[in-house]
């Protein structure tokens, strides 16, 4: 990547980390107050795989178009909906996807920090395409979060430090096929998903949000969630987003809908919050205008105050994003300003 050596460091299911020099400063005379951290821009993208014309990403160039917007913040996310294996027996399900370890190494290639995979397809091979995944994000140090070898290792932030400030990313899903549901639902000593589709998985993963705080200057939780097609935030969706940003979230992220959804500011338990209800497919056998419009969003966070936000408007051709510009882009962002408008979101904290 083309990100400052030594500006960042993260690890995951403790079992991957990108080491760095601890640096002591000693200051004389008295005990002043900490200073604030920096602030810190996080870029998060929506559904990801490779199957069909995504394909298309796995080309050396594939991602060019899109990678300056990607690599432009200090830390970028995507949510991957692919096992990432070529062994393994397809799931009882519609569809299955799966991609090679190739998918991630472009993903890291174009600025891509981090996969969230705790989604209705990162489990579509079983748990031998789970351990392939696990397999895959090491030997391409590609961190994953939303899944793994135990409920502990599911849940666990990815946690990184840039410049001094601490931030923490939790992954989970609320969407899983019926007949899948408790055989994907990570356990003790079960692999599988972080999942928040039951009561018992929405209070432990606000649970960790609430502890999380306590050590991190900044918190994001990314979701899977949502009807597929629906352009507006289901009830539980809103439920668990004020959940959410009460526990001590800045930013709740998600995707699923395969289309674009509302996004703003929402007050909760004395705190305010960013939510996205949903970015949409990303890199996608997209065709129609509401499945391929997308883009990447920006967040600026900063203890203190809630996040900024800045959209930037792409639309999908031939399976990869490419990013709009002049009068395209204008109309893109004025039709997302309008799907706020069956939400429970203001446009301003």
């Amino acid at each position: 990547m083309s990100r400052p050596a030594g500006a960042l460091a993260g690890a995951f299911g403790g079992a991957f980390a990108l080491a760095l020099p601890l640096v002591l400063t000693a200051c004389g005379g008295g005990d002043p107050a900490p200073a604030a951290p920096p602030p810190v821009t996080v870029a998060v993208a929506g559904d990801v795989n490779a199957a069909g014309a995504a394909a298309a990403a796995l080309d050396p160039d594939g991602l060019a178009a899109i990678t300056p917007a990607l690599s432009a913040a200090d830390v970028t996310l995507v949510n991957v909906e692919t096992a990432i294996t070529e062994r393994g027996t397809p799931a009882a399900k519609q569809f299955t996807f799966r991609a090679p370890p190739t998918l991630l190494e472009r993903l890291r290639a174009a600025g891509v920090d981090v996969a969230a995979m705790a989604n209705n397809h990162s489990l579509d091979y079983g748990v031998t395409g789970l351990r392939d995944t696990l397999a895959a994000a090491r030997s391409t140090s590609m961190p994953v979060i939303g899944l793994g070898e135990d409920v502990g290792a599911a849940s666990a932030p990815w946690r990184t430090t840039v410049r001094g400030h601490r931030l923490s990313v939790f992954a989970a899903t609320q969407v899983l096929d019926g007949n899948l549901a408790a055989s994907w639902t990570a356990g003790e000593d079960k692999p599988g998903l972080a999942a928040v589709n039951s009561a018992d998985g929405q209070e432990r993963l606000v649970a960790a949000v609430r502890a999380e705080r306590a050590r991190a200057d900044s918190v994001v939780v990314v979701l899977h969630w949502g009807k597929e097609l629906d352009a507006c935030p289901l009830p539980r969706q809103e439920e668990l987003a004020d959940a959410l940003v009460a526990a001590g979230a800045d930013a709740v992220v998600g995707s699923h809908a395969h289309r674009l959804l509302g996004n703003g500011y929402r007050s909760a338990g004395g705190r305010t919050g960013f939510v996205d209800y949903g970015l949409g497919n990303f890199v996608f056998a997209a065709r129609s205008a509401a499945t391929t419009a997308t883009g990447v969003l920006t967040l600026t966070l900063q203890p203190g105050r809630a996040p900024a936000a800045r959209w930037t408007p792409a639309t999908i051709e031939a399976g990869v994003p490419v990013p709009l510009a002049g009068a395209e882009a204008d109309a893109a962002l004025a039709a997302r300003d309008e799907l706020r408008s069956c939400t429970d979101l203001r446009a301003a904290p």
